[in-house]
């Protein structure tokens, strides 16, 4: 029997359920999921294997008008994406309004197969599922069109038999016994990026970044030291809080989700460091691993 393998790249707007959608496909929590936009700034791989397939999924961050040059390596992605993939996995849901064209272009000109997800169909109706399915199929001629919702699984076993069908003939891309091409330094910063987002309001989160400073693993616990970047004075006052009460939380919150991810006692530091305007310094951008 002949062997498939292939990159299904995941594209949509913020706010789509992107990355729950990814988590949900691949079985393991890969992707920040909370519910404020521009959660996903990195292409994150999730791998899923079978005797004879292999589906390399990929998250990318929601298409978004760039402001900063942070924003604007994160649109480098989901071009990227799109020359590399086998499959796109374009998500969008019912009362969605507005899409941004260069990218629905760029899909078309790319000619990769393209399935259409409508998710978060259990937060709508029959009526207006059925209007976004004929407007999908307006958008993506001869596109697949599923209806689905991420957070309950349903419809996954449709996705994955129209994935499995459509891919290419071609050996592994990865070991068999991978899962995702990022490193565990990277889940933790994550997981702590995630807890920013869901403890702060504003523009906190979205002028935050982690760093994983050391990541010692002992006979008992592992030892985490990792910074907090921010942008501004300001803005570190807010993530240290008053007599240090917010960075605390923080603190207790990482600890608990990376014991979980990790199945390990935890000592998890974190200090917070001020540097200057950081989404817009191609240096600091490098430095934290963004492509320019």
């Amino acid at each position: 029997m002949a062997h498939k393998s292939g990159f299904i790249n995941i594209i949509g707007n913020p706010n789509t359920g992107k990355s729950t959608l990814m988590n949900a496909l691949v079985g393991e929590k890969l992707s920040i999921i909370t519910s404020k936009a521009q959660t996903t700034r990195h292409r994150i791989m999730g791998i899923v294997n079978g005797e004879d397939f292999q589906m390399v999924y990929s998250d990318t961050p929601g298409i978004i008008t760039p402001h900063y040059r942070l924003h604007e390596s994160m649109m480098r992605y989901i071009e990227t994406a799109l020359t590399d993939a086998d499959i796109i996995l374009y998500v969008t849901q019912p009362d969605e309004k507005s899409y941004e064209p260069r990218f629905v272009e760029a899909i078309h000109r790319s000619g990769v197969p393209v399935i259409v997800l409508i998710n978060k169909i259990d937060l709508s109706n029959q009526p207006e599922v059925e209007m976004k399915i004929r407007e999908m199929k307006v958008q993506f001629p001869g596109a697949e069109v599923i209806p689905v919702s991420a957070l309950l699984r349903f419809n996954l076993e449709t996705v994955f038999d129209t994935i499995l069908e459509m891919l290419p003939d071609a050996p592994p891309y990865y070991p068999k016994d991978e899962l995702t091409d990022r490193s565990l330094r990277f889940f933790i910063s994550e997981i702590i990026r995630e807890k920013i987002l869901l403890n702060y309001h504003q523009e906190i989160p979205y002028s935050a970044e982690v760093v994983i400073d050391q990541f010692m693993e002992k006979a008992n616990i592992t030892v985490i030291s990792a910074s907090v970047i921010v942008g501004r004075e300001s803005q570190k006052a807010i993530i240290l809080g008053e007599k240090g009460h917010a960075i605390r939380k923080l603190g207790t919150d990482a600890r608990k989700e990376i014991e979980k991810f990790l199945d390990t006692r935890v000592f998890l530091e974190l200090t917070v460091k001020v540097r200057s305007e950081w989404r817009d310094d191609p240096t600091q951008l490098k430095r934290f691993g963004y492509e320019l």
